[in-house]
């Protein structure tokens, strides 16, 4: 999930859980994975995401991000899971805390880039998986939709 600038108001040290989306975005037996070029988890693999904006509706949310951050456009989306992901510092008080409603579609049109938010985009195969640093939650999921794909 891409969630933007530490320096955001109110996502640094929020009073409540901020809701964002993710998409397992596959292409066959490939999913695509976004290199986060801000925090939190700067630098990781992880999925196309970011958050829902007031008044938009959450699978409106996951098309608008995948679209923005990817340059690609997807078909049915199907929910996968929803996922807490909460940082904290180490006086124990809470960094970050996103509640993500994670899907999982396949990419069926557009041109793939990557927004400024990515340092890069790369399609990976299951196998793949394995040599990567991951959150394990983004595995599980990558897992998941995996599991499901025909």
């Amino acid at each position: 999930m891409t969630a933007g600038s530490a320096g955001s108001p109110g996502r640094l040290y929020p009073e409540r859980p901020l809701v964002g989306v993710g998409v397992v975005v596959r292409r066959g037996r490939a999913a695509l994975l976004v290199r986060r070029a801000k925090p939190p988890r700067r630098g990781q693999w992880s999925l196309p995401g970011g958050l829902v904006r007031l008044g938009e509706p959450v699978r409106e949310a996951a098309r608008r991000e995948v679209r923005e951050e990817t340059g690609l456009e997807l078909g049915t989306l199907e929910l996968l899971d929803v996922v807490d992901s909460i940082e904290r510092d180490p006086e124990g008080r809470v960094r970050y805390h996103y509640l993500l409603v994670d899907f999982t579609a396949e990419a069926v049109g557009g041109e793939l880039r990557a927004a400024s938010d990515a340092l890069e985009l790369r399609w990976f195969t299951p196998a793949e998986l394995d040599g990567i640093e991951l959150w394990e939650e983004t595995r599980r999921l990558l897992r998941l939709s995996f599991d499901r794909a025909p």
